[in-house]
């Protein structure tokens, strides 16, 4: 046996391989990469939560599950001839020397935004088919992240606000359009606009070097943390949430933040 052969990427490969195979997994081999899509989602918001834990055995863990989903996918194209898992190494190996010249070529030293710069020029040149600065952002993002790559992009080429203060102006507009459409019992108008002032969020925070995603995630943590809390305070209370007034909850919140 070669030796490259006993490396554990290559019994990986293997694994996928027999998983697919005659005397397989059922299961497997009933999968096609549309099938499999859900489950490349999941494995990688998996690892996103362990890395956030700290937790380094889940983090490799969790590295593990979202590698056999490249492996996997892997498998299925080679299985119709149309490319396998060195194929897939070969060219990301390949566009990382290619769009890090300052580093493999003569493009001499960067900074981190004059790499970002970069790469994306090396990327429109590539990418010739493409009609749109924007046709490279993918549809089924998270809606704030998609925002927020969407305001990247066309940063890059000068289509920016100036400075923060007018974007924080013009949430202020955007929120008086919004309570204009309520007022008047415009469900659609007040849908557009609340979409108008999430999307200006999202600009202010991206100025602010916040990232819109992170930011909610933490926050909806934060009030997950002091609910529980207020659940807790209610059981020990003898008197359940829903027998309780909305000041009495409200009470029990309070002592929960001032707790912290």
């Amino acid at each position: 046996m070669d030796l490259k052969e006993k490396r554990p990427l290559y019994h990986l490969r293997e694994i996928a391989a027999v998983l697919r195979g005659e005397k397989g997994c059922a299961w497997d081999r009933e999968q096609d990469s549309m099938s499999l899509r859900p489950y490349l989602i999941e494995e990688a918001y998996e690892l996103y939560e362990a890395i956030e834990s700290g937790d380094h055995d889940h983090v490799k863990e969790e590295l593990g599950d979202l590698l056999y989903q490249v492996y996997a996918h892997a498998q299925i194209a080679s299985e119709s001839g149309l490319f396998d898992i060195d194929d897939v190494a070969a060219g990301i190996a390949e566009k990382l020397v290619r769009r890090h010249p300052h580093v493999f070529g003569d493009a001499g030293t960067m900074t981190a935004e004059q790499v970002s710069d970069n790469w994306e020029r090396i990327k429109k040149k590539e990418k010739t088919e493409r009609e749109s600065l924007l046709d490279g952002v993918p549809p089924h993002l998270p809606a704030l992240l998609r925002a927020y790559r969407v305001q990247q992009k066309v940063s890059r080429v000068g289509f920016d606000w100036e400075r923060i203060d007018d974007v924080v102006a013009k949430i202020e507009e955007e929120l008086g359009e919004f309570k204009e459409a309520v007022r008047g019992g415009d469900t659609a108008l007040a849908a557009e606009e609340c979409g108008d002032i999430l999307f200006t969020l999202v600009n202010a925070l991206r100025f602010a070097k916040v990232n819109p995603e992170e930011a909610l995630r933490s926050a909806t943590d934060k009030f997950m943390a002091r609910f529980k809390a207020v659940e807790r305070m209610a059981a020990e209370s003898g008197k359940p949430l829903e027998e309780m007034t909305l000041q009495e909850m409200d009470g029990l919140w309070e002592r929960t933040k001032a707790g912290e």
